[in-house]
């Protein structure tokens, strides 16, 4: 959703660019993030009202019930839906001078919503010449590279292979308000960890490992214990 049209008391419309799929009238609907459900009555353009729309036409949705909708939210398919991560793995396309720096706080743009969000690992940076992997903290200015990035508020993502409209980011600097970064995400990072039941533990797709500047040796001396 870009945005909320009503410009009277008889109509609301919200207006859009269709990631994937076909939407025809009487679809069921599921709004993201609030999980409430609907049905799409019309589907309005400039030129008239639409029997279907699809990818990538930009459009107006009028569902059946009145909701909460604004800005950033997304309106999918009851069984096509999103991944919904606070952490992924990207290949990052760095365009500024001053370089990617793990735990710095930045601004992601995700469609058209803006969340804040850091970069939890650098993991490699990719020589574009040899296509090597190298080692590295930091990404400079026109460096590629596997990073992984922790959200402060859950995105709705799919691999950049499956979508490019969710499985793509920028990354902003928010002092200038400058893009500093493009990213595709090429894993969800939660898709690795494993959920078990009854008395086995469960690992939540919220938790994002961090590196103690304590070791583990450093940790059992103080407290006189291993």
């Amino acid at each position: 959703v870009q945005r909320v049209v009503r410009p009277d008391q008889s109509f609301r419309g919200y207006s859009g660019q269709i990631a994937a799929g076909v939407v025809r009238p009487g679809d069921e609907i599921v709004v993201l993030p609030s999980g409430q459900r609907s049905q799409v009555t019309r589907i309005v353009t400039y030129d008239g009202d639409l029997a279907y729309a699809f990818a990538p036409l930009c459009v107006t949705l009028c569902i059946a019930d009145d909701m909460d909708i604004s800005r950033g939210d997304m309106i999918v398919h009851p069984k096509n839906l999103p991944h919904v991560e606070r952490s992924v793995e990207a290949m990052v396309v760095w365009m500024s001078d001053q370089p990617l720096t793990v735990a710095k706080t930045y601004l992601v743009k995700h469609g058209s919503a803006v969340v804040k969000g850091s970069c939890a690992e650098i993991q490699y940076r990719v020589d574009p010449n040899t296509l090597r992997r190298d080692e590295g903290t930091q990404l400079g200015l026109n460096d590629i590279g596997r990073a992984r990035f922790s959200f402060f508020k859950p995105l709705f993502v799919d691999e950049y292979q499956r979508s490019r409209q969710t499985g793509s980011f920028i990354v902003i600097d928010p002092l200038t308000n400058v893009t500093v970064g493009a990213a595709m995400v090429i894993a969800r990072a939660g898709a690795d960890q494993v959920s078990r039941q009854g008395a086995q533990e469960t690992v939540s797709r919220d938790i994002a490992w961090q590196r103690s500047k304590v070791t583990p040796d450093d940790r059992a001396r103080l407290l006189r214990q291993q």
